[in-house]
């Protein structure tokens, strides 16, 4: 059977916009991963009647999640509000009262707390709708599995790394366990291009026509991506139109697993046994900073160096500084001579150079704001590119970071 869910996240803070919403992409990929259809997500704030409203709106859902308002304060009412609109009564619980003190005493011998108020905040995560399942808490607050006369409503913690903890207990817990074990399996498949402007992918969607399932396009870093979502039963459908786009579009598609461009070059530099190192300008470490954010990066970067002023260009990187004066920082040779300052200062086997004009000021005629000079060489080969970028300065600099990943992939495929 089809079991369709959405995702609630409660809390001020996340509506305005304080704290970005972590739980409900990380939820909504969790229930994908078990067959089930997110239909929305939706976000409300502290207030009651707003919970109660989106609640309403997702009363013919099979499952509705919401994360967040199960603390000790008066705002945190999802409980509440949640077994109200189940019309479950609200019990007290003193032996879940007794467990969730057990973990506060422990708070408490780092940060002095006053007993009494600690003791009603427990007492208060210690009420529980009749007929709910417990989910033991991971930090004070337990979660609910709450039966209706509609969906069946998942009440989980607000803070991430308490949710994605309870999440693997919840999903073992009747009667969350058996409304998953009913809901089949679903495969997505990711694809991602570049360069592939979102107008050439709509030309291709529309010629390929009508699919049995759901397909989403998505520009990220400059980045198309094109995602599927359907059953086993739709595979041979699949296929079929993965060959159609791949016949239109595979000289430019470089990850037909899901992989993104980072998870490409480190799986590429670490089956050739590559070593790499950045010398840059306009980027700010930004280069240095993405390939490193990979765990196990230690394999194969070995350093960066941030040469921001021409000096330390110089003193740094090594790069001439007659050669600076004849073509200005901003320069395809400049580029060229930073990638090579990377690899003979660290001794890499590969080197990169970024040298541009981020903005918003800086620019001219001959050389506008938007212009950056990247160079990607080993001993033996070189990619070199001058670019003009769009966006703002934090848009440009991001963007150079995935221009340049993607001019490593084709140095790196030729080794």
């Amino acid at each position: 059977m089809s079991v369709r869910a959405g995702i609630i996240v409660t809390g001020t803070e996340v509506l305005s916009g304080i704290i970005r919403d972590a739980n409900g992409p990380w939820l909504s990929e969790a229930l994908r991963a078990r067959g089930v259809v997110v239909s929305h997500i939706v976000v409300v704030g502290d207030r009651p009647d707003d919970l109660r409203s989106a609640l309403d709106f997702l009363s013919d859902h099979d499952l509705v999640l919401t994360s967040g308002g199960l603390g000790p304060t008066a705002d945190d009412l999802t409980a509440d509000v949640v077994a109200e609109w189940a019309g479950a009564e609200l019990v007290h619980d003193p032996a879940l009262e007794e467990r969730i003190w057990a973990v506060v005493s422990r708070l408490r011998r780092r940060m002095p707390f006053e007993e009494e108020a600690m003791r009603a905040g427990a007492r208060k995560q210690a009420l529980v709708p009749v007929g709910a399942a417990v989910l033991e808490p991971v930090g004070t607050a337990p979660g609910l599995l709450v039966p209706s006369s509609g969906p069946l409503v998942g009440v989980l913690p607000g803070p991430p790394r308490e949710l994605q903890t309870m999440w693997d207990a919840a999903v073992t817990t009747s009667p969350l366990r058996e409304l998953l074990e009913s809901a089949g399996s679903l495969e997505q498949r990711i694809l991602r291009f570049f360069p592939l402007p979102e107008p050439q992918i709509a030309a291709t969607l529309r010629e390929i026509g009508d699919v049995p399932f759901e397909v989403t396009t998505c520009l990220r870093r400059g980045e198309l991506e094109v995602a599927t979502v359907f059953p086993p039963g739709e595979a041979a459908a699949y296929s079929s139109f993965e060959a159609e786009l791949r016949a239109r579009h595979g000289d430019v598609l470089f990850s037909d697993d899901g992989a993104t461009i980072d998870e490409v070059i480190a799986r590429l530099l670490l089956s050739g046994g590559l070593t790499i190192a950045t010398a840059e300008s306009c980027t700010g470490g930004l280069m240095a900073g993405r390939l490193t954010d990979l765990a196990g990066s230690s394999a194969y970067v070995l350093g960066g160096l941030t040469v921001y002023s021409n000096e330390a260009k110089t003193a740094l990187a090594g790069v001439p500084a007659p050669l600076i004066e004849a073509h200005g920082a901003v320069s395809p040779e400049v580029a060229t001579a930073l990638s090579a300052g990377a690899r003979a200062r660290l001794g890499a086997d590969i080197g990169i150079g970024i040298t541009g004009i981020a903005g918003p000021g800086g620019g001219s005629e001959a050389k506008p704001v938007g212009t950056v000079c990247i160079s990607v060489s080993s001993a033996s080969d070189a990619e070199e590119r001058t670019v003009r970028l769009p966006g703002g300065r934090a848009d440009i600099r991001d963007r150079t970071t995935t221009v340049t990943l993607h001019m490593l992939r084709a140095l790196l495929l030729r080794a």
